[in-house]
């Protein structure tokens, strides 16, 4: 009882968190390597990538740009609209860091991503609060493992057949599916209403948005209109 009153707080409870993510960040890691090997970069090109992009969907887009010699400035557009999520996302737990840092607080945000927010996320539901070095085990722990298991795809690349015939291609959207069942598995339980208002509205928004503006921007403003919707609606 005692635990649950101060939340989780170690690295090393962090560290454990992320298993699920590492098993996910596996497969879908080693896709990206053995893509990235097949349009010509190299197992040091590709390690590269993986240490200063670090985001699963903009570096496969990076690969499918650079495998039709696209302008290097539009790369660095597109990139920078895929990933422009990233600022809401950040935003949202500025909250629970407050208290520490500016360093703390740039390196959480460095390293944070659809995964491990979505673990952060799910945890918070639980438990009233997380420390930074919680969040450093597991933003780092990802972190490692993305970097591994694409250099690892780049060194296989040349002996593993297509991605999608192994599976490799669906392990990103069955760790988003999972991610997205223990955040919201709470919610619906104590919240049932607000929640099920929240997720049809947002989903909703977004089917309509995608119609005439891009993924990317569609997925920004329906994430905005729920948030706005979760503030205005009373709790049960």
């Amino acid at each position: 009882m005692e635990e649950e009153l101060q939340g989780v707080q170690t690295f090393n409870e962090g560290v454990k968190a992320c298993v699920p993510t590492i098993m996910g960040y596996l497969g879908i890691g080693i896709a990206m390597g053995i893509v990235g090997k097949a349009i010509g970069l190299s197992v040091w090109q590709v390690f590269l990538m993986s240490l200063i992009v670090y985001a699963g969907s903009a570096q496969f887009i990076i690969c499918g740009l650079i495998a039709i010699s696209a302008p290097i400035p539009s790369i660095i557009f597109t990139v920078f609209l895929v990933n422009l999520r990233h600022f809401l996302m950040s935003l949202s737990v500025a909250n629970h860091f407050k208290k520490d840092s500016l360093l703390n607080g740039i390196g959480i945000g460095t390293l944070l991503t659809d995964e491990s927010y979505g673990v952060l996320m799910a945890t918070l539901a639980q438990r009233p609060a997380v420390s930074s070095r919680w969040t450093h085990g597991l933003n780092i722990t990802a972190y490692a493992t993305w970097i591994l298991a694409t250099v690892i795809g780049a060194m296989l690349g040349n002996f593993i057949p297509d991605p999608n015939v192994l599976g490799l291609d669906f392990a990103l959207t069955a760790m988003f599916l999972g991610l997205f069942l223990f955040q919201v598995q709470l919610p619906l339980k104590f919240q049932k209403k607000k929640t099920i208002i929240i997720l049809v509205a947002t989903a909703a928004s977004l089917y309509f948005l995608m119609s005439i503006v891009s993924a990317e921007l569609a997925v920004i403003l329906a994430t905005l209109l729920g948030c706005g919707i979760g503030v205005t609606l009373k709790d049960e």
